[in-house]
Formats: structure tokens, C-alpha cells, sequence
């Protein structure tokens, strides 16, 4: 990687984890941050991971102009819970996001934790967030009342809405209605009745939301905000949270032939991330840190279409929490295995800009700016991982990583690609495997043997302490009623809330801080 240098910042994290940051390797004032989040993004999605994937040239130079992360983990495998995680640097259990809010939601990440927006803009930053929210957007969950000088984006999955150019789910859901119940294709699988919003700041710019463009759409406000950031000389946060690669957005270019729609789509999230960073390049001030990672890693989520739009890229493996990590010029290492998770972004990025942790609860995350800097190759000796979905109380931790040991206490429950679901079981002793040996955890150590026994202990007791730790925290509980009222609409006049004009481009005043309303549909 050539030697190190005194000025410009780089560093890039791969973390599915990708993660890029450039800096100086002796900070001397504050440095920028971009945090992108790809949705679902699978470890062999990157060409840095995986030789066969061809569609990602701009990310695969930051993994080789950077370190690389191989072992970096989600905090969960579904949406709601690993951005709160991100934007807390806490658990589920600890946050209380323990999956994912609704269309309908009143609540989202509770109002008593702290966002990493919230630390950042308090140290003074600038602050923005485009992108996918999920984290609530009904009275003051909406990211501009968590810490965000500027949104710009959708509140929740781009599959729970309908759309004009319907991009997700194969066979595609159907339009959004343009006249009455007559003209509508029900399908249990689809959101038909309201219409996807895009958001800038609390207004609404266009309802339903045009795929093709959105991407586009991202990268022009990103520079905007980057532009405006640079021009007042302040430090700024930007939290890029893209809609790739959940399910097709329909990207405006065909594929080329033998890419398909998901190596089109693959290719449209590189060029977007490639610009970014050429944005960081100009504007940043030679002080960035960027760092892409991605939210669930290897998907199943117990989504068939989800499962025939990827065509075996990710093996449809059950939900797994690996995903890849980047690092750019200062580092000593250019393939890190030192243990990582999305929770490290938070501490990390507090510590770097000389802020402090918020008081009175306990965090998941470590600040890992040594391992970025090549100064330490330690992580974390422990890693929760919460579930999300299969058998057990959702949120609860029901495996545990330990160096090469993962012990599973429930197994089961989650629906497979053919639709079938396993017998939920719970293991006392739990299950352990080597993944040393067994990366793909088909083959738990016997019982009886002397490794088992050997490494038993020492997991019953890591697992004793984190539950006994969390316990003992300042915990929260979110809110997860429901009420139509909060269904973010443009217009309530029009089928499906749909805007006046072709795109809505007149938009309409949506107030997320009236607590309550007239209950409506939008239909």
C-alpha cells in the first residue's frame, strides 16, 4: 500500500464490511465522516470477496487501496434493529429496537437513546442523512428530531409502498393504483394501498417514489450537502443509507448480457459509491473518513422473491451476520481478521471527532481507530448476535462468537428459499462449532469431545456475563403501536396518496410531529 502518509486521511473499511476512510494518520483537527449502508449487501457481492462478481470496480479499488476487514459482523440481520444499532452503538436489547417498525408505526428508536448524529452535531458537525430511515418517522422519530441537520430520503424499505415502475419482488408487485379498488391486483406479498414517499427534510417531494432515478437522486443531495458543509467550514456526518441491494429498483440502464437485473443493480450501487468518494475527494478537505459496510450480509429473511431476484448469489443461506470491511491510507494491514461489528462505527466515530461516549449506559460497540490505523490488531473477544426472525423472542441473543467458536442456544424457525421452516430448537448445551474448520456451521463439535468441553466454560461464561451486563444497563423499550394516521401521505384525496403531477414534484407538507390525526388510509 506504499508508505504511509502524515496528510491526507484515508482510510476505507470493507466491511459486508466495506469501509472506507481517508484521514491523516495523525488527526489534527476533526474529520469528516461518510457512513454508507448497503441493504442486504451479500459478502460475495464485492469482486474484493469474490472473483466471479464483476460489477463492483470502484469498491474493489478502496479494498485494495485499504484494509479490508474479514471478519466484521452485523448487530442484526433485519432493518429497524441494525441501524438502530449503527446509530447507538447498542444492541437491540439495549435500545430497544428489536425489529422492524411498520408503515403504521407511532414509535420508532426510542427518544431517550442517543444518536451518533446527536454527539456529532453537538461536537459540531453538520449532520445529514439520505437515504432509508426505518428507524420511525411519525412524530419525533423522524430523523431531523434524532440529529440530523438535513433528510433526504425514503422512512422505511423501498417494497413497502407501491410504486409506478413497480423494482422489487419477482414476479413484480403491481402498480400503485391510479383510479379505484377495481383496477387493483391483490397480492399478500405487496404493498398495493399507499404509495412510497420521499422525503426531503419533513416534506414530501414525490409520492409514489420513481426507482430508476433515486439512486441518481442520492448522489446530486449528497453533494449538495457536502458542498454546503465544505463552504461553511464545518465538519460534517453524512449517513448514506442506500435501498441496494434489499430487492430490484429497477436501475436505468438494461443489464448487460449474463449480468441480470441483480448485477445491474450490483453495478448501479458501485458507481454511486464510486461517486461519493470522488465527491469526498474534491470537497472533503482532505479529511475524510469513508466506511461502507452493508446491513444483514448473506440474506434469506424467509423471502422467496427475495431469493429468486438473487439467483443463488448469496447461496440463500439461513440469516447471517457476516458482511465486509475497508480501510484506507494509514494502515498497516491490508486484511484485517480482527473481530468487528457495525456497533464499532458509533464509539469509533465519537472518539475520532474528540466527543464523548453519552452517559449513564453501557455500549456494544468498541472504538476500533487503533485497528484502523495499524496501531492494535485486537477486537472484540466476544460477539452477540441477537435473533431476528427464526425461533426464540425476537431480539433475544441466541448465539454467541467466541475467537473461532460460535455457540448456538435456538436453532430454528426461520423459513428457507422453498419456503419450508426448520423445528425450532432450543440447545442446552448449545450447539458449538469451529469455524476454523467448519465456516459453513454444518458440523457442531460432539458433546463428548475434549475441544467441547475444553471451550465450554469459557462460552457459558462470556454468555452469563453479557446477559447479566445488559440486565444491569440503562435499557429502553420502543414503541412498536400502530395507527394508520401515521402512514405518511402527500395527499389523502388521491388514490394511493398519490401528489398532483406526474411526479410530484409540486410535493406536500407532511407534519411527523403532529402526534395525532384523522385516522386514513390513504385510499
Amino acid at each position: 500500500m506504499g508508505t504511509p502518509s502524515l496528510s491526507p486521511w484515508a482510510v476505507l473499511v470493507l466491511t459486508l464490511v466495506l469501509v472506507g476512510l481517508w484521514a491523516p494518520c495523525v488527526v489534527s483537527r476533526q474529520p469528516n465522516f461518510i457512513v454508507i449502508l448497503a441493504d442486504d449487501v451479500g459478502w460475495g457481492d464485492l469482486g474484493a470477496n469474490w472473483a466471479e462478481t464483476k460489477e463492483t470496480p470502484h469498491l474493489d479499488q478502496l479494498a485494495a487501496e485499504g484494509t479490508r476487514f474479514v471478519d466484521f459482523h452485523s448487530a442484526a440481520s433485519t432493518c429497524s434493529p441494525s441501524r438502530a444499532s449503527l446509530l447507538t452503538g447498542r444492541l437491540g436489547l439495549r435500545n430497544g429496537v428489536t425489529h422492524n417498525f411498520a408503515i403504521t408505526s407511532l414509535g420508532g428508536l426510542p427518544l431517550n437513546e442517543t444518536t451518533l448524529a446527536e454527539v456529532l452535531r453537538e461536537a459540531g458537525y453538520s449532520t445529514g442523512a439520505i437515504g432509508k430511515w426505518h428507524l420511525g418517522h411519525h412524530g419525533h422519530h423522524h430523523p431531523n428530531s434524532r440529529g440530523f441537520d438535513f433528510y433526504f430520503g425514503i422512512p422505511y424499505s423501498h417494497d413497502m409502498g407501491c410504486t409506478d415502475s413497480p423494482g422489487y419482488n419477482l414476479p413484480p408487485c403491481p402498480p400503485c393504483p391510479r383510479h379505484g379498488t377495481a383496477a387493483r391486483v391483490v397480492r399478500k406479498d405487496c404493498y398495493t394501498e399507499v404509495a412510497l414517499p420521499l422525503f426531503e427534510n419533513t416534506t414530501i417531494v414525490q409520492q409514489p417514489v420513481e426507482l430508476g432515478s433515486l439512486a441518481r437522486r442520492y448522489v446530486e443531495e449528497a453533494a449538495r450537502f457536502i458542498q454546503r458543509a465544505s463552504d461553511s467550514g464545518r465538519p460534517f456526518f453524512l449517513y448514506l443509507a442506500l435501498a441496494h441491494m434489499h430487492v430490484p429498483l429497477n436501475p436505468p440502464l438494461p443489464p448487460a448480457p449474463g449480468r441480470g437485473i441483480y448485477g445491474a443493480s450490483l453495478g448501479e450501487m458501485d458507481a454511486l459509491v464510486g461517486r461519493i468518494k470522488e465527491l469526498a475527494d474534491s470537497l472533503g478537505r482532505g479529511s475524510t473518513l469513508l466506511w461502507f459496510t452493508g446491513t444483514a450480509g448473506q440474506r434469506a429473511g424467509g423471502d422467496t422473491g427475495d431469493c429468486t431476484w438473487r439467483r443463488g448469489r448469496d447461496l440463500c443461506l439461513s440469516p447471517a451476520l457476516d458482511i465486509p470491511a475497508l480501510h484506507v491510507p494509514c494502515p498497516r494491514c491490508s486484511h484485517c481478521s480482527v473481530d468487528g461489528d457495525v456497533l464499532d462505527i458509533f464509539p469509533t466515530l465519537v472518539a475520532l471527532a474528540g466527543a464523548a461516549l453519552p452517559p449513564s449506559r453501557r455500549f456494544d460497540g468498541l472504538d476500533v481507530s487503533p485497528v484502523l490505523f495499524g496501531w492494535s490488531d485486537v477486537g472484540h473477544k466476544v460477539l452477540l448476535h441477537p435473533n431476528s426472525g427464526a425461533a426464540g423472542k425476537v431480539g433475544e441473543i441466541e448465539a454467541l462468537r467466541l475467537a473461532q467458536y460460535k455457540a448456538f442456544y435456538t436453532t430454528g424457525g426461520a423459513t428457507a428459499c422453498d419456503g419450508s421452516t426448520g423445528p425450532a430448537q432450543r440447545h442446552q448445551p448449545p450447539l458449538i462449532f469451529n469455524l476454523d474448520r467448519d465456516i459453513q456451521e454444518q458440523e457442531p463439535l460432539d458433546v463428548a469431545s475434549r475441544e467441547y468441553q475444553a471451550v465450554l466454560p469459557a462460552i457459558s461464561r462470556a454468555y452469563a456475563q453479557a446477559l447479566q451486563d445488559i440486565a444491569a444497563d440503562n435499557v429502553s423499550v420502543a414503541d412498536y403501536s400502530q395507527d394508520p394516521a401515521a402512514i405518511p401521505c402527500c395527499n389523502v384525496q388521491h388514490v394511493g396518496c398519490r401528489c398532483h403531477g406526474a411526479h410530484g414534484a409540486l410535493g406536500s407538507s407532511w407534519d411527523p410531529h403532529v402526534e395525532k390525526r384523522t385516522p386514513r388510509l390513504c385510499l
